[in-house]
């Protein structure tokens, strides 16, 4: 933990209660209550709820490099590492399929993963748009919970909206990085906070961050 003071974090838990759309809307804020995943001697285990991406990020590049394919069976997850098979349950009709890890998301309030067109047709979800979901690791790291975290904290379409949070912020909290993110609807700039060596620590100072500076926050992993 590099941070030179505590602050107030936000989403370790959350209540997966958002509607999502075929086409997720840009990021939104996450709200604080739900159920944080928890690695246990059966794996790595997740519940909130899923949405799904299609069109217009079909063709374009995903957060691991490769072009995004919707009839793949992948999904977009915030902290678990690239190329992680995970398993996918729909908790309202028992439906299950695996996917694999390869994209950054959802930025969207109370959502753990986002798949594929063809891994939410899998699992009966594309019509209601959003399901309950259970995440549990197929195969990945023996933790999935370790690695490099940090909570980010806002996401703006100017450079220079994220630059002035990023140094207000500095003055209290290092390091504060501003990573940059091409959409299919323009560039986007995320303010991103700290560096932990687990999820956990990161959640406790997301939390912090939540309560002293009322920031919306996700925690997500440093993949550079």
């Amino acid at each position: 933990m590099a941070l030179s003071l505590t602050i107030a974090a936000g989403c370790t838990h959350r209540s997966y209660t958002a509607k999502a759309p075929a086409q997720p809307p840009l990021e939104q804020p996450s709200s604080p209550g739900a159920t944080a995943p928890s690695a246990i001697a059966g794996g790595y285990v997740e519940e909130g709820v899923a949405s799904w991406y299609g069109v217009p990020f079909d063709g374009h590049r995903t957060s691991d490099g490769e072009i995004y394919n919707m009839h793949q069976f992948t999904a977009a997850h915030r902290t678990l590492p690239f190329g992680s098979i995970v398993s996918v349950t729909n908790l309202d009709n028992g439906k299950r399929t695996d996917v694999r890890i390869n994209d950054r998301g959802p930025f969207v309030a109370d959502r753990v993963i986002d798949l594929s067109l063809s891994a939410a047709e899998a699992i009966g979800m594309v019509g209601p748009g959003t399901a309950k979901v259970r995440l549990e690791m197929v195969r990945g790291p023996a933790n999935p919970q370790t690695g490099f975290f940090g909570v980010q904290v806002g996401a703006f379409e100017t450079q220079t909206s994220a630059e002035l949070l990023r140094d207000r912020l500095e003055a209290r909290y290092t390091p504060v990085a501003i990573a940059t993110y091409y959409s299919p609807k323009g560039k986007f700039y995320r303010v991103r906070v700290g560096r932990f060596s687990t999820e956990d620590a990161a959640r406790q100072f997301a939390r912090q961050l939540h309560s002293s500076d009322q920031f919306t926050t996700f925690v997500v992993r440093l993949d550079d």
